[in-house]
């Protein structure tokens, strides 16, 4: 049980300058002490156990000046008193290749850019493909984002046990299969840094539209998958698909404050009011697709290649503006890079606007028979919009509510059903 800071005055906003400096710092924390350990699972042990001394400390002593090297120095304190308890202390000496017993850990790192480097390899080892999408999504908002155990739970719509489970079973397994904490190169890197993208696309994506549940956004998501672009972006700055997903993110989130209504229901495209979008990301946006683009040596990445599909929107002042013929091509080349059926309904919609909706259905009917799309409730909302169109309203209507009844989102079933009525 966590100890409970004496009451009295100024202890509530002790309490939460913890709570804040923490859950900011705990990534690098955990980092760094894992560079001891060498066990992640125990690294975020000692971590809270630095916390737990912050808790009964600081209420009494006052908040340090440098709160965050308060944690590290006390949770590196505790990771070598672990070491040097263990058996096989001489062995770990020789890994660690330092004598841990000359003198503590100094309040500050002695050098920012080690700190960096541990957090790199946090970071891989959090996306290690030796575990599954479920479990490495768990991990990095765990030990990256710095959710609670219910938190996640409650942004996926699982049982808080289920998360519970998928982390600890990571830790276990990157502990059995003895995971080197470690960034890789060559090829390996090439591999394990799309898991790591990968991993914060689809964090971001759940955020953004939601799969399941009563709400559209979860704006929590969306703003912990943007920090942690922007963190691997200044880890990695020579890496361009690192650049370029930070780009994508920043573009998409500019749109936030549009995406919904007053009831927190969807706001298309379309509709959305671009007053509301946010300038100062675009132009982040705009930043960062520069830098993965200069940093390319090659052809555009997928997240490049998406990225630069988000700035039209970003750069069109109103929906009439929109480069849809760009948005085409650009989705022809991310099919020709990254083959998939969803990019390839999205090229139709581009198509459709680009060309008119006579062009775009085919395109859409040829996807009907891909078995990646059969229970995948926007290919009959793409296709009862072109129907729709088309003026072929019934067609429309049936498409439209096969589409929400597809869907798992509450707010999104609201408007295909809509969409389904408004049908003349």
């Amino acid at each position: 049980m966590t100890p409970q800071p004496t009451a009295g005055p100024g202890t509530s906003r002790t309490a939460q300058a913890i709570e804040t400096v923490f859950r900011m710092e705990s990534p690098r924390i955990i980092a760094g002490v894992t560079r001891v350990v060498r066990d992640v699972g125990i690294a975020e042990e000692l971590a809270q156990d630095a916390l737990v001394a912050a808790l009964e400390q600081w209420p009494r002593d006052g908040v340090p000046d440098n709160p965050g090297a308060w944690l590290m120095a006390t949770a590196r304190n505790r990771a070598v008193d672990l070491v040097r308890r263990r058996e096989n202390y001489a062995r770990k000496l020789a890994e660690i290749g330092r004598d841990l017993s000359a003198t503590p850990p100094p309040e500050e790192p002695a050098d920012p850019d080690d700190i960096d480097d541990d957090l790199l390899r946090l970071v891989f080892t959090a996306c290690h493909p030796v575990l599954s999408t479920e479990a490495r999504t768990a991990l990095t908002l765990r030990l990256l984002g710095g959710l609670t155990t219910a938190e996640i739970a409650r942004a996926f719509l699982v049982p808080e046990a289920t998360v519970a489970q998928r982390i600890v079973r990571a830790k276990r397994t990157l502990a059995t299969r003895n995971i080197a904490f470690e960034v890789p190169y060559g090829p390996d890197r090439e591999a394990r840094l799309g898991s790591v993208l990968d991993v914060i696309y689809l964090i971001f994506n759940e955020g953004y539209a939601a799969t399941a549940g009563d709400d559209w956004l979860r704006p929590g998501l969306c703003e912990d998958a943007l920090r942690l672009a922007r963190v691997l972006g200044a880890l990695m700055p020579k890496e361009p698909e690192v650049h370029g997903l930070t780009a994508l993110l920043e573009f998409q989130a500019s749109r936030t404050a549009a995406r919904t209504g007053p009831s927190g229901e969807p706001v298309l495209l379309k509709d959305q009011n671009r007053s509301r979008w946010n300038r100062m990301l675009i132009a982040r946006g705009i930043d960062a697709l520069g830098r993965a683009e200069a940093a390319s040596s090659g052809g555009p990445g997928p997240y490049t290649l998406q990225a630069a599909i988000a700035a039209c929107h970003a750069l069109a002042h109103t929906y009439a503006e929109t480069d849809w013929s760009r948005i085409a091509t650009l989705y022809g080349l991310l099919a020709a890079r990254s083959p998939s059926p969803v990019v390839e309904l999205n090229r139709a919609v581009a198509v459709s606007m680009a060309t008119g909706p006579e062009a775009a259905l085919p395109l859409v009917d040829a996807l009907a028979a891909d078995p990646a799309l059969r229970d995948y409730h926007l290919l009959p909302s793409v296709r009862g919009d072109l129907l729709a169109r088309l003026g072929r309203a019934a067609e429309a209507r049936a498409e439209f509510e096969r589409a929400a009844s597809l869907t798992r989102n509450e707010r999104e079933r609201t408007l295909l059903l809509r969409r389904a009525a408004e049908q003349p």
